[in-house]
């Protein structure tokens, strides 16, 4: 009786995994994950493209990173995002409890 997954078998896992994380979690975690994947993906691809053309170290760094300007304007920039994210996730804790 070992044919692989049924179709049933991914409803009980889909409701297993709902039940755990919470219907409201599940976005973010799917949202994460496939940016994870995109970041994977272009970074095997620049390993496999930069050892075909050239060391990584002989790579310039994007304008953005080589010369940073109004530094001091990023840095409260990504100050604010991190407090907002800390009130969303304290929120969302609060909402799951």
């Amino acid at each position: 009786m070992l044919n692989g997954l049924q179709p049933w078998h991914l409803i009980v896992l889909v409701l297993i995994v709902v039940l755990l994380f919470g219907a409201k979690r599940l976005p973010d975690a799917a949202r994460s994950i496939g940016k994870s994947m995109k970041i994977f993906k272009a970074e095997t691809k620049d390993l496999r493209d930069g050892d075909s053309a050239e060391s990584h170290d002989a790579r310039q760094l994007p304008a953005s990173t080589a010369q940073p300007q109004n530094t001091d304007q990023q840095v409260a920039e990504l100050q604010r995002q991190l407090d907002e994210l800390k009130k969303q996730q304290e929120q969302s804790q609060k909402h799951a409890s």
